[in-house]
């Protein structure tokens, strides 16, 4: 409404003038449902001054209450909402899918504090999900593989696929200290692991490609420098 009333920029305006530091989201749904029955009464309009027809007045009354807003001026107007307060609008086809969305929202805010405090005291070396249990080595030394592969997976940016590829080529830490003593110049042994193929996927779908002069050169400083404030991603 702009004509004598409130617009919808303006009523959310309002809304964070009273909820001030609270952020702000409006749900709206089943929407279509509102656009079917404003075509719906359209049509009812164009029977009745061809026809005459009078009936089923009584059936389209509480359609007749509601303002007439077409689908362009929706997006118009949310498109304004947004330019001037940055609220988001979230449309829902059933109420199920809107009490979903509560449901998200209720949890995300319950647990934010618990995650704040996380983030804040743990520290950032410490990975998640899986590998928070850490990997158990049996005696005859069953584990030690993924000991070895959670261990280059650490490094920023190497997937799987790389610390498997890596394994292939020298399956234990000794080995690959091992083929460094054997290389003439650091230049050689930063460049030891370049050739290495990663290999993902499977048949006529699978895809090769190389770990790279720069993962190499990483995972060569990891193991062999004696420096301990070397910087992996540009030292030398």
């Amino acid at each position: 409404m702009s004509d004598g009333g409130v617009t919808l920029t303006a009523w959310v305006l309002r809304l964070l003038e009273r909820n001030a530091g609270r952020t702000l989201s409006l749900s709206v749904i089943d929407i279509e449902k509102y656009y079917r029955s404003q075509s719906s009464k359209k049509q009812q309009k164009f029977r009745s001054a061809v026809l005459g027809d009078v009936a089923k007045k009584r059936k389209q009354k509480d359609m007749e209450q509601l303002p007439e807003v077409s689908r362009v001026e929706v997006e118009e107007a949310l498109v304004d909402l947004q330019l001037h307060t940055g609220v988001q609008v979230h449309f829902y086809s059933t109420w199920k899918d809107f009490t979903n969305y509560v449901t998200m929202a209720t949890k995300a805010v319950a647990e934010a504090p618990f995650k704040q405090e996380r983030d804040r005291t743990g520290f950032s070396f410490c990975l998640e999900s899986e590998w928070a249990g850490g990997q158990k080595v049996e005696r005859a030394g069953k584990g030690l593989l993924q000991v070895w592969k959670r261990q280059i997976q650490q490094l920023n940016r190497v997937s799987a696929d790389m610390a498997t590829a890596i394994l292939s080529a020298y399956p234990s830490p000794q080995l690959l200290i091992q083929a460094y003593s054997r290389c003439r110049s650091d230049r050689e042994k930063a460049a030891l692991l370049s050739d290495v193929l990663i290999r993902r996927g499977e048949g006529v779908t699978s895809t090769t490609r190389r770990i790279g002069p720069e993962l190499s050169k990483r995972i060569f400083l990891t193991m062999m420098s004696s420096d301990p404030q070397q910087t992996l991603e540009s030292g030398t």
